[in-house]
């Protein structure tokens, strides 16, 4: 998923890991769309998911430089194995102002965009786990 930050010709690329038995964002990066940027969504993930989750993507290329293959499976959208995260990108572009395409709020820095994204994944992953409590 992209957005900007300052202006229209500054893309920034949001990363992000989902754990499917649980809903929860494990992880998290934002940048470029590039080896860079898939290096730092593997790094913000938790050692236990390195070492044994499986990963499903897009056929983009950066994944299959950084992710390893025991760890990773490349995907088309009608195998359903990335609904969700596309869903959740919806969700985030309904309650995060500023990942609008057409809007007129935007993070003038980037520091606030990451810090927006990620107190929307704070709440949204208690939110879950307030829920499996109950």
């Amino acid at each position: 998923m992209w957005s900007f930050v300052m202006s229209e010709d500054n893309k920034v690329w949001i990363w992000i890991a989902i754990d499917i038995g649980t809903g929860e964002i494990v992880g998290l990066y934002v940048g470029g769309r590039d080896a860079k940027g898939a290096l730092g969504l593997w790094d913000s993930l938790p050692g236990v998911y390195r070492q044994c989750a499986v990963s499903y993507t897009d056929f983009w290329k950066a994944y299959d430089v950084i992710f390893p293959k025991k760890r990773h499976k490349s995907v088309g959208k009608e195998t359903g194995l990335t609904n969700r995260i596309e869903r959740f990108n919806c969700t985030m572009r309904q309650r995060i102002s500023r990942l609008i395409r057409s809007a007129l709020s935007f993070s003038k820095k980037l520091a606030n965009h990451i810090g927006a994204i990620r107190y929307f994944i704070h709440h949204y992953n208690a939110k879950i786990n307030n829920a499996k409590m109950i």
